[in-house]
């Protein structure tokens, strides 16, 4: 019973003798007489045997490994529903972040564009001697500039995603 469970788990992980062998610190040969049933390891090296192949000692020493197969089938199942379950809960909770990200965005779009109409370029009055305030007004004529030729196609983007990310009903 030993050998043929050693064999069968060893061929369900997909192990060659030779890779259970380098695994185990032992020779090829040897993994071969467990199988045969030549040979039975000693108590450590069963527990090796358990640990590279994921599997409980009392499994190789006498229950039916096809037995454990279907309820293995049965526990695999159940965990990957759960795991299914936990990937929508996050696929959700990474919508709605998104979506509030998407709307604070279009909040703070419209508020920059607000301050930005109520102060109406105030840097076009300044005296532009001192290299300071040149690089100062540039810096912020450009910023003007990019923000209102950005801004409505990232209103409109947006827009755009808060409809595409919205909890349907």
């Amino acid at each position: 019973m030993l050998n043929e469970n050693i064999k069968a788990i060893r061929k369900s992980k997909g192990l060659s003798q030779q890779e259970l062998a380098v695994r185990l610190n032992v020779v090829r040969q040897t993994v071969s007489k467990w199988e045969q049933g030549l040979s039975v390891p000693d108590s450590d090296m069963l527990i090796s045997i358990s640990e590279v192949l994921e599997t409980p000692v009392s499994t190789l020493l006498g229950e039916n490994v096809i037995e454990s197969e279907a309820d293995d089938l049965k526990a695999i199942s159940a965990k990957l529903e759960v795991i299914n379950l936990q990937l929508a809960q996050r696929k959700t909770t990474r919508k709605r972040i998104l979506h509030w990200l998407l709307i604070s965005l279009c909040a703070v779009t419209v508020a920059i564009f607000a301050v930005l109409l109520k102060s109406e370029s105030p840097y076009l009055s300044w005296n532009y001697s001192a290299p300071e305030t040149t690089v100062l007004g540039v810096a912020v004529h450009s910023f003007e500039w990019l923000f209102v030729r950005a801004a409505p196609m990232m209103l409109i983007g947006t827009i755009i995603g808060i409809f595409l990310t919205r909890k349907k009903e």
